[in-house]
């Protein structure tokens, strides 16, 4: 027995710790797992009994280089800590840890508790000077040496790169050939597939685009598997958005051989572990960039303008940079106009029931609280026409060869899809003609391999026809442009410009990507000296125009009376009653800012507003309420009782306004007498004389 053990220790058990980094070498290197478990004979030759031998295993396929993940390592270092372990075996230091802080660790508790370390090599007490001194080294060798291993196999894969002979797997619609450059996949239906997507970019420029778009048209996409038994394997779905935008970003498809795009990157957790996660690298950052490595589907200019317009799509950027894709809604030119006063770009905001009238505005300013108002704030009506009729202006001289370009497109838009529906049957035949050949090679007389084929073969020929029945109701549903009548329509609708835009069937989506065709931007800048705005336009060609759009004024000045009729209606009333003033209105034709004829409310209305006073009409033989009141000595309420009870013969302007009251002599004897045979009459007129 060793001299630096003793029976302290054997009196505690022994933990064997196994690890190896990954599960491939657990898989594959048999002889390192069997020489970790060798180390149980190993301690039981050096004393400790059978029961007294703990062995952790569950780390194997565990990386070294950090705490996390290894459950059985975080019981030996509690354990230890506890003073429960004599000592820890391993096969090399190594396989403890590989990070410094968690080897260190390890030994500061084992010195603390007098636990050994026992390896290949020898045995090691770490409250010993010498020995701690020569652990503290290994395990400093130890992280070295991944340094080390990283540093060559990284420099290895980077220099090949360089050279652009490093193989990964490829994206789809690429694959290697037999001397193992990149080449597009010999597959037709993968490369259709593959060129239909930048192809409806192009159209609709938006990825959500491109999805709704293949399903519509009832096609799919392909993705091959990488491992496995399925290596290879090719596996046709529908396609998702986050295929398209892989597709979109990938500079493979450019004919662009890159390396580096993404790297990983070390952040603590709350925990304080250590985690890896995958993050891309900007472009300046790739380590290897090829151009013209290899065949693309599309040019890098056209790469470059993809993630340019990838960019501008996201409603979460910047407010200057103008929105790319044509969304849903009624405003034409969301995304196209800029404000000349802070240079953000315009947002629309819907306005009445259901949102139905959109309204360009610039808020930035007072959401700053740099201004007490808007910058611009338009209907998006008067911008939406003024637009439309400069555009059919400017594509007037060119509606022949836009009309001719328009049938073209619609004729190779129409041949792709039905191309990529061919190719489809085509291979569902195939699948179909290679179940029926595997059928016929078996042995008639083996029915357990016999019945499989046949069974298989006639799910491939179910599928056959559900694909064949699938593209002839596609193809009824589509309205194709095929025959010379068909092309002669299409020419006179394409020709017929303002017709096709203003048409109930065209959607607002389809026309804001004809104006974003051509049409860069806008800048509005609203006139302060009048009710104006001049749109300022630049076109994709780099010419720019002007244009001045009159605004309307506001709701509250379009339905105000005119000051013209307020004064004829001060002027009417000197001489008329209001019933009069309503007659003599209507019999000239004049009619309101709503346009409705006038009526007794509206002239009251005037009155009441513009404070017209009420003319007297008194005639000579009448009185007011308080002359009579005064000369019977009488309270004001008493007048109105006797006016109420029809006493008095009285009248009122228009229903309005004072009473007067016709005085005679009859009516003077009648109200006299009342007074006198009314003795609260008679003590009220006392109380007032007092």
């Amino acid at each position: 027995m060793s001299t630096k053990i003793s029976e302290t220790h054997l009196h505690k058990p022994a933990y064997i710790y196994l690890r190896q980094s990954t599960p491939g070498q657990v898989l594959h290197h048999r002889e390192s797992t069997e020489r970790q478990y060798a180390l149980r004979e190993k301690a039981l030759a050096l004393g400790w009994t059978q029961s007294m031998i703990r062995t952790l295993d569950r780390d194997l396929g565990q990386s070294g280089t950090q705490m996390a993940g290894r459950n059985d390592f975080k019981t030996l270092v509690a354990d230890v800590s506890m003073g429960q372990v004599g000592a820890v075996f391993a096969l090399e230091v190594s396989r403890l840890a590989r990070s410094n802080l968690d080897w260190h660790r390890l030994l500061e508790l084992c010195a603390l508790t007098h636990t050994l370390v026992i390896d290949d090599d020898g045995q090691y007490d770490p409250a010993d000077f010498n020995d701690g001194l020569l652990l503290g080294i290994k395990g400093t060798m130890a992280q070295a040496e991944l340094h080390f291993l990283r540093g060559r196999l990284l420099g290895g894969k980077l220099n090949k790169a360089k050279k652009g002979e490093l193989r990964f797997p490829l994206p789809v619609g690429f694959c290697h050939d037999d001397q193992g450059h990149i080449v597009c996949d010999p597959d037709a239906e993968i490369r259709g597939a593959v060129q239909s997507v930048f192809r409806l970019f192009r159209e609709t420029g938006s990825a959500y685009a491109v999805v709704q778009r293949f399903v519509q048209s009832g096609l799919r996409f392909p993705k091959r598997a990488y491992g496995g038994v399925w290596a290879g394997k090719l596996i046709w779905g529908r396609l998702s958005h986050g295929r398209v935008l892989g597709l979109l970003k990938n500079p493979s498809y450019a004919g662009v051989y890159v390396f580096g795009r993404y790297q990983y990157q070390k952040s603590i957790t709350p925990g304080g572990e250590v985690r890896k996660q995958m993050r891309a690298v900007a472009m300046p950052d790739w380590r290897v960039h090829l151009a013209e490595h290899h065949e693309g589907y599309i040019t890098v200019e056209e790469f470059e303008q993809n993630r340019k317009r990838l960019e501008r799509n996201r409603t979460n950027g910047e407010g200057t940079v103008l929105s790319g894709a044509a969304r849903e809604g009624l405003a034409l030119l969301q995304g196209l106009l800029l404000c000349a006063d802070c240079g953000r770009a315009l947002t629309v905001r819907y306005q009445g029931n259901g949102g139905i009238y959109p309204v360009y505005e610039c808020s930035w300013k007072r959401r700053e609280g740099l201004a007490t108002k808007n910058c611009v704030s338009v209907r998006s009506k008067l911008l939406d026409e003024t637009i439309s009729e400069e555009v059919f202006k400017a594509i007037k001289p060119a509606e022949v060869e836009l009309a001719l370009a328009a049938v073209h497109e619609l004729e190779q838009r129409d041949q792709a899809l039905m191309r990529q529906w061919q190719m489809r049957i085509e291979r569902a035949e195939y699948e179909a003609a290679l179940a029926e050949r595997r059928y016929e090679e078996a042995d008639p007389s083996n029915r357990l391999v016999a019945g499989t084929l046949e069974r298989r073969w006639n799910e491939a020929l179910t599928r056959l026809e559900e694909v064949k029945t699938q593209a002839v109701q596609f193809q009824n549903r589509k309205a194709y442009v095929a025959t010379p009548e068909q092309k002669a329509k299409a020419l006179a609708l394409a020709r017929d410009l303002p017709r096709l835009w203003r048409a109930s069937t065209t959607q607002a989506q389809d026309r804001k990507r004809m104006l974003r065709l051509l049409i860069r931007d806008i800048t509005v800048e609203k006139l302060a000296t009048a009710r104006a705005a001049v749109l300022h336009v630049r076109w994709q060609g780099g010419a720019c125009t002007d244009t001045t759009v009159n605004l309307p004024a506001p709701v509250f000045e379009r339905v105000r009376y005119p000051a013209a009729m307020v004064e004829q209606v001060r002027e009417l009333s000197q001489r008329l009653s209001d019933p009069q003033i309503v007659v003599h209105l209507n019999q000239q034709g004049l009619r309101s800012p709503h346009g409705k004829p006038f009526t007794l409310a509206m002239i009251k209305w005037i009155r009441y507003v513009y404070d017209i006073p009420f003319v007297s009409h008194k005639r000579p033989e009448e009185l007011t309420v308080r002359e009579v009141a005064q000369r019977f000595g009488v309270g004001i309420g008493v007048v109105h009782y006797w006016i109420n009870r029809n006493v008095v013969a009285a009248r009122q302007l228009d229903g309005r306004g004072p009473w007067w009251i016709t005085a005679d002599a009859a009516t003077d004897r009648k109200l006299g007498e009342w007074v006198r045979n009314s003795k609260r009459l008679q003590r009220q007129r006392s109380k007032t004389q007092l």
